[in-house]
């Protein structure tokens, strides 16, 4: 089992916002946000109905980055 180095405070992720340039924050993992129980479940199990064809098979945890300036969400995958 991989683990986020985001997730799990080993690093910070450092991204400029694709619209104005300035730094995004990190708003955690996408998989937390789908209903109010999805941050008990499984990861492996989540990422398999996330969304996204890579996340599990390529050890993936993709992280929700907004903007504060222009209000922009961007979405980064974060290699564990």
């Amino acid at each position: 089992m991989a683990i986020c180095p985001l997730c799990n405070g080993f690093n910070k992720a450092s991204f400029s916002c694709a619209q104005c340039g300035s730094t995004l924050e990190d708003s955690g993992r996408i998989i937390d946000y789908f209903d109010d129980y999805s941050a008990y479940m499984q990861i492996d199990d989540m990422k398999r109905i996330d969304g996204f064809q890579t996340t599990l098979q390529d050890n993936e945890c993709a992280h929700l980055f907004y903007c504060t300036n222009c209000h922009t969400d961007e979405i980064k995958f974060i290699k564990e």
